[in-house]
């Protein structure tokens, strides 16, 4: 068992209105003070605005690396949201842990709950608007700083302060940040595509894939990095 990082903070939303009266989301995340109990759905008290494509033992725990943060503020400037964790929507902020000495697969105990990375996250069209930068979730998806999510294999509670432990690394050579890669800028690299599908992907990502390989096309991100029309939404 390695400590490969520790939790700078953990975080809840509840779902509210946003951007749009008929559309909602629990993006707006607060601190939480002391242990919280996770559950294979997630965090206690952490909420979803649209459950199409948020939440589920897939996507329970959201995390994103604070170390991000002075990139993003190079880049956007001294905007006050990127003072402090939850400018990103994630439920735990860490330090120690990016995407690029993360793998698939990887086991993570987190105080007395066991993680399995999961996949990586899919910016969307949310972040433009938390940001008001226009094509922020385009640049996050071209950052490849977009962060992951974890299933919970045994429930249990976590904190802000606690270790990170790495227990298992099934796939030593699929780092988060290859895979990224492979979405993001290699799209049509047949060779890595093929050996993708040997990993444990979520059913939108297998799908996905094979779509490329078969058509040799990438599919359309535009319906999830634009702010859907009013008579879209």
């Amino acid at each position: 068992m390695e400590i490969i990082g520790v939790v700078n903070a953990v975080l809840t939303g509840r779902s509210v209105p946003y951007a749009k009266p008929d559309i909602f989301s629990a993006i707006d995340k607060k601190s939480v003070a002391g242990p919280i109990k996770v559950g294979v759905e997630g965090l206690a008290g952490d909420e979803q605005g649209d459950r199409r494509f948020h939440g589920g033992v897939d996507k329970a725990v959201n995390f994103y690396p604070y170390e991000h943060y002075s990139f993003w503020r190079s880049e956007l400037g001294n905007l006050a949201m990127l003072n402090a964790s939850g400018a990103f929507g994630e439920n735990l902020s860490t330090l120690g842990i990016t995407e690029s000495n993360l793998c698939f697969g990887d086991q993570l105990l987190i105080g007395t709950v066991l993680l399995e990375i999961s996949q990586t996250r899919q910016p969307c069209w949310k972040l433009n608007h938390r940001f008001d930068v226009r094509n922020m979730a385009l640049r996050v998806q071209q950052s490849l700083r977009t962060g992951f999510y974890c299933r919970v294999l045994e429930p249990g509670t976590l904190a802000a302060g606690n270790e990170i432990k790495l227990l298992a690394r099934p796939y030593p050579n699929w780092s988060l940040q290859r895979f990224l890669a492979l979405l993001y800028q290699n799209t049509l690299d047949v060779d890595s595509l093929t050996a993708a599908l040997e990993l444990p992907l979520v059913s939108s990502n297998r799908k996905l894939i094979e779509h490329r390989l078969s058509s040799n096309q990438v599919e359309n991100w535009m319906g999830r990095i634009e702010e859907p029309k009013a008579n879209d939404a």
